[in-house]
């Protein structure tokens, strides 16, 4: 970062109350374009660039594992699932699952409603608690019931 932008970056990082109205005092109006444009250029790179680097950490660690496993004389058949075609298929509790959570959702927006509109109760608490109240509930029993589709599969 050039010299010309630091007091930019640190009135922002100092004090957050700062606006670009504020800014534009300080600064002419050339560092605050080019301010604004390596922000936008800036948190992409990051974005991915954390994605990348979380990616690419997991893969050579599983490697190295594997390979220290390998080397230790271990089995190559601890890699693969022991029940490859046993198991339920993994969409279908997915499926259960964002239902179930859909449902719950749809529950609580429904009965925050009734609760504003019949009970005089404030809607800032009673559409996020009914919400939370039913999609835990609603994700609750989709585990209980995927939790039974699994074990009658078996």
């Amino acid at each position: 970062m050039p010299y010309a932008y630091w007091p930019l970056a640190f009135s922002i990082f100092l004090n957050p109350t700062v606006t670009f109205s504020k800014l534009c005092c300080h600064t002419n109006s050339y560092q605050l374009k080019n301010f604004i444009i390596m922000e936008d250029v800036l948190v992409p790179l990051i974005v991915f660039g954390t994605i990348f680097g979380i990616l690419y950490m997991y893969f050579t660690t599983r490697n190295k594992e594997r390979l220290a496993l390998i080397e230790k004389g271990a089995d190559a058949q601890i890699f693969f699932s022991a029940k490859k075609g046993n198991g339920v298929p993994f969409w279908k509790v997915f499926v259960l699952n964002f239902s179930f959570l859909c449902i719950g959702i749809g529950l609580g927006v429904f009965l925050a409603n009734l609760f504003v509109n019949n009970l005089n109760m404030d809607d800032e608490v009673a559409y996020p608690a009914s919400i939370f109240l039913f999609a835990g509930l609603g994700l609750l029993s989709s585990f209980l019931l995927s939790k039974k589709l699994l074990s009658d599969k078996e």
